[in-house]
């Protein structure tokens, strides 16, 4: 054999990888399949072999919302994308978010598993993930809502679905300060219609861009988060119908959960 089919045919393990679970079902009567998140390698698919059993390691590790290192064997086939977990250790940082706040951070799951490739690296977003749910950790009733808001708008740019928000997206026309603007699936950014509630003035839209364009990711995550906490729900509405539109059908499951919560 030569030397290249000799490499070619070497796994790499990948170790210390920083990442978060986002979901994890039945593999079989021992083992888990998880979806985790990574910080260099992106969405991937692990099996977790025996993370049933309680005696496992894993079974007090593999938990969402929980900052973790995981190190695991790539598929032999370059065309297969299941790997097997071979360790996990929790990062600690903060306690596991609850009630409203751990139904937020499931919704975020849910966001990064709808609109995600497998094995698509996006390292900023990682990180605006892992600040989100640390805001989650301790974030409590209206609290939670510009840490949703801010996330939503930095996962749309980030995998190229926001449209520049200050100037109007089909005729590139600066906006003005006083007038009202609405951002619509496949419309981008235009003129709100008389009476049209989901709209911000558009002095509103450039504080958000200025907080999109800040030079640094750390930056960009404070200063996005700022600007969401001073914004009223209209942002919300328009957010969500856009992220509904990218995701497809069927509706989030976390979304209709949170409904029918707040309905009881």
């Amino acid at each position: 054999m030569s030397f290249s089919c000799l490499a070619a045919a070497v796994v790499t393990r990948i170790s210390h990888e920083p990442a978060f679970v986002l979901h994890s079902y039945a593999w079989s009567e021992s083992s888990l399949i998880v979806e985790a998140f990574c910080r260099h390698q992106g969405r991937v698919a692990l099996v977790a072999k025996g993370a049933k059993k309680p005696s496992s390691n894993f079974r007090p590790v593999l938990l969402p919302l929980q900052p973790l290192q995981l190190s695991y064997t790539p598929a032999a086939s370059a065309d297969a994308d299941l790997h097997t977990l071979k360790g996990a250790e929790w990062q600690g940082g903060h306690v596991m978010p609850t009630g409203d706040a751990l139904l937020a951070g499931l919704y975020l799951n849910e966001l990064l598993l709808r609109l995600l490739a497998r094995a698509d690296p996006h390292p900023v977003l990682f990180d605006a993930y892992a600040g989100t749910v640390a805001v989650l950790a301790t974030a409590r009733g209206e609290a939670l809502e510009p840490a949703l808001r801010s996330f939503e708008l930095l996962l749309l740019r980030e995998i190229g679905l926001l449209p520049s928000l200050d100037v109007q997206t089909l005729t590139l026309q600066p906006l003005r300060r006083e007038e009202r603007y609405a951002l619509v699936p496949e419309g981008g950014l235009r003129v709100a219609n008389e009476g049209e509630r989901a709209s911000l003035a558009g002095a509103q839209w450039l504080v958000l861009q200025r907080a999109l364009d800040e030079s640094t990711p750390r930056a960009r995550f404070a200063a996005t988060l700022r600007a969401c906490a001073d914004l009223p729900g209209e942002l919300k509405i328009q957010l969500r119908t856009l992220l509904q539109y990218h995701c497809g059908q069927p509706p989030l499951r976390t979304r209709q959960l949170l409904r029918d919560l707040q309905a009881l």
